[in-house]
């Protein structure tokens, strides 16, 4: 079937009663597991060619917030044990990662569509009909009954016409990071510099930029890190792009390119020292950069730095988040590092009404995207919490589909006893 949108043919696809998820990052590809195992159909589209986004496209090996997570989390973290591809302390190697998530998607009987880029939303009302994407089949319309924002930078919501916001309230965002691959240096030779080895982490980052540093290479992150992966497979993370906007093409452009020139040069400098860093060679880069902020969308419920402080915990909540405030600086004039801003934050709940869109009633919220202020963002915002966030968003759609009632109508105590 095909329809006409500004003049252009576009192709319709089959009528779907069921969920659809547009972002396969981390968060994305958990909910759509999650909605999958409860039999309702479900349709991932994801603009990249694989599963999990910034955790394996974009190379962020390490995932904050894992320890106490049951689920899908989990499930992932034996895995990649049974695989020996977990380091210490939940560093995982992306590419297994990469696999198994297709692995439980195509079990679960997810229907993945790779290289489609969504670029539009057909509404009806309050309510999502349908999604346009574009891709080297041309332009597609997706109708579905649930939509989950999967994006991360809430592309889905924005498109849709929901209220939104974006760093401070002034645009200022945490800068954004590019990360690699590096190999060719011995875990035991280089042990005083592994963020996950034996001298814990802040000694270690301050060891690395000594070494930098020396080597005559003062990173634009003064806090540095090198993971220890899998035998001679470690990652790296030194670089910050500030000012970069998740809606500005022209300057994710710029500073991806500024981000990959400082990786090869902090590596070409680093060998030049000899010794333990003779052989050391930068295997991979990110093939995207890694915005830490978006938007992110106004629902039911909004998360404000009171209910971290608290320790706060709500009758639906759905994700207990132990990770504390993590600000990198906005501003590399005031630091280039990353910190609490003097708020100590107690474990609290992530409430279900969090993920659901204010503005759209069959619009499900999913990751870093969901409804919370800046502070709280920096909180919550990490693989591990958004891996459990995304889970009860994909099982939270499954029941709407099938009660064909809207997401805000669920019983609640329904998904917390899914989830376990």
């Amino acid at each position: 079937m095909t329809d006409l949108a500004g003049g252009q043919e576009m192709t319709v696809l089959r009528a779907s009663d069921g969920v659809i998820i547009c972002g396969a990052g981390p968060s994305g590809t958990a909910a759509a597991i999650a909605a999958a195992r409860q039999g309702v159909k479900t349709y991932l589209i994801e603009r990249s060619g694989s599963l999990g986004g910034t955790w394996t496209n974009g190379l962020l090996c390490k995932v904050l917030d894992a320890e106490n997570k049951g689920g899908i989390m989990s499930e992932l973290v034996a895995h990649a044990q049974n695989a020996n591809a977990l380091g210490p302390d939940y560093v995982f190697d992306p590419e297994v990662t990469k696999y198994a998530l297709e692995r439980m998607c195509l079990e679960a009987g997810v229907e993945i569509r790779y290289h489609t880029q969504l670029v539009g939303v057909e509404t009806v009302g309050n309510r999502i009909a349908a999604v346009v994407t574009e891709s080297k089949s041309g332009r597609e319309k997706w109708p579905g009954t649930v939509f989950v924002d999967g994006t991360g930078d809430g592309d889905l919501g924005a498109l849709a016409g929901c209220s939104f916001e974006v760093g401070r309230g002034n645009r200022e965002v945490q800068p954004a990071s590019l990360e690699a691959l590096i190999t060719g240096i011995s875990p035991e030779d280089v042990s005083e510099y592994l963020c996950n080895g034996p001298c814990g982490p802040e000694p270690a980052k301050q060891n690395l930029l000594r070494e930098l540093e020396r080597a005559g290479h003062s990173p634009s992150y003064s806090k540095p890190i090198i993971f220890h992966i899998r035998e001679d497979l470690f990652a790296l993370h030194i670089n910050h792009q500030y000012f970069v906007q998740a809606d500005d093409a022209d300057g994710i452009s710029q500073a991806t390119l500024l981000a990959r020139e400082e990786l090869h040069r902090a590596v070409e400098c680093l060998r030049s020292l000899g010794g333990i860093w003779s052989g050391l060679r930068l295997l991979w880069t990110s093939d995207f950069l890694g915005i830490r902020e978006g938007r992110r969308i106004r629902g039911l419920y909004y998360i404000t730095i009171d209910d971290l402080l608290a320790g706060r915990e709500h009758y639906d909540d759905i994700c207990k988040v132990s990770f504390g405030v993590d600000v990198h600086s906005p501003d590399p004039d005031r630091n280039k590092g990353a910190g609490n801003e003097g708020f100590a934050a107690r474990p609290y709940g992530v409430p279900l009404r969090a993920l659901i869109a204010q503005d759209m009633e069959n619009l499900i919220l999913s990751g870093r995207c969901i409804s919370g202020d800046f502070l709280s963002h920096s909180s919550y915002r990490v693989v591990g919490n958004a891996v459990q966030i995304g889970e009860a968003a994909g099982v939270l759609a499954a029941l709407s589909v099938k009660e064909g009632i809207a997401p805000q109508d669920v019983n609640y105590a329904a998904v917390q006893e899914l989830l376990g």
